[in-house]
């Protein structure tokens, strides 16, 4: 495969999607504010600076760019730093490729399930339409600013990420203490969906959405099994050895997280449809073996 530009390469999809790429015999770009290694090519999303020739013999663009959703509280002034890291990273990398003179077969751009919003135990999939919050909003200004590369004539699709778990704990880390003492519960009242998924199979479906022509657009990125938060929070207990019998009411999660409680209470029953059509095997399907592969440190499994 020819070259593949990352931007984003730092966070944790990011640096597993690189690592993964490189194995593989893949030369990989990074870019960075400012660059340091040799690997790495400047850029700065606030000035508008990226060189048009960055994009010559390259074969991808991923682009995981953002302020990450989990620094804490989500005041106004975050809540617009979220939005504008995101918009202005992508524009920036979509104007870049009208400028010049070779552009990519392919744009890969990060997107989340949060398009959906709360939508109680509605199975939705990519042709489901958007919901409305904050996250919601954010996302469709974001998947809007990549699909004008279209017109220039590249693939686009928009990677729409579940709760990505991760070794260490990625989306369920700051539940992971209160677990493991004993602490966990079901969160206002357990209700709601939340559609997870593995890093691994993370890496795997970018790297299906570089290959594979059939994706394009929107592209769900979840396991098939999505789960109730009882369940998740039943499952990452026993994982861990743990009991798990202290529920948390909505209205704690609202007072102590303020704004950011939208994204464990909403519920999103996600479906990966266009990567289940398209052949895409999931190393991780089920939710027990993905915990327990992710905390077998901890556990002993």
């Amino acid at each position: 495969m020819p070259r593949v530009v990352v931007a984003g390469a730092s966070g944790l999809i990011g640096r597993a999607l690189v690592a993964a790429l490189r194995a593989q015999g893949v030369e990989v770009s990074r870019l960075a504010r400012p660059p340091v290694d040799d690997d790495e090519i400047a850029w700065d999303p606030r000035t508008g600076y990226l060189d048009p020739d960055v994009f010559d013999g390259v074969h991808a663009v991923v682009n995981l760019a953002g302020r990450s959703l989990a620094k804490w509280p989500w005041t106004r002034r975050a809540r617009a730093d979220i939005l504008a890291s995101r918009v202005r990273s992508t524009r920036l990398l979509v104007d870049t490729m009208a400028r010049g003179d070779a552009r990519p077969a392919v744009l890969v751009s990060a997107s989340a399930i949060g398009y959906y919003g709360d939508r109680g135990d509605e199975i939705l999939t990519e042709t489901s339409p958007p919901g409305t919050g904050f996250l919601a909003s954010v996302t469709r200004a974001w998947e809007g600013e990549a699909a004008r590369a279209s017109a220039r004539g590249v693939r686009v699709v928009c990677t729409r990420f579940g709760l990505v778990l991760a070794r260490g704990g990625g989306a369920i880390g700051p539940m992971l203490p209160l677990f493991r003492a004993g602490l966990g519960g079901s969160l206002a009242g357990g209700r709601q969906w939340w559609s997870w998924v593995h890093l691994d199979d993370v890496v795997a479906a970018v790297q299906a959405a570089i290959t594979t022509p059939s994706l394009d657009g929107p592209v769900n990125v979840v396991a098939p099994a999505a789960a109730q938060n009882r369940e998740f929070t039943r499952v990452l207990a026993a994982v861990l050895r743990r009991p798990a019998f202290l529920p948390v009411p909505a209205f704690a999660l609202r007072l102590v997280l303020g704004a950011m409680a939208e994204t464990v209470l909403s519920s999103q029953r996600v479906q990966p449809a266009k990567l289940q059509a398209a052949g895409f095997r999931f190393r991780w399907p089920e939710l027990r073996p993905a915990l327990e592969n992710l905390l077998a440190p901890a556990t002993g499994h």
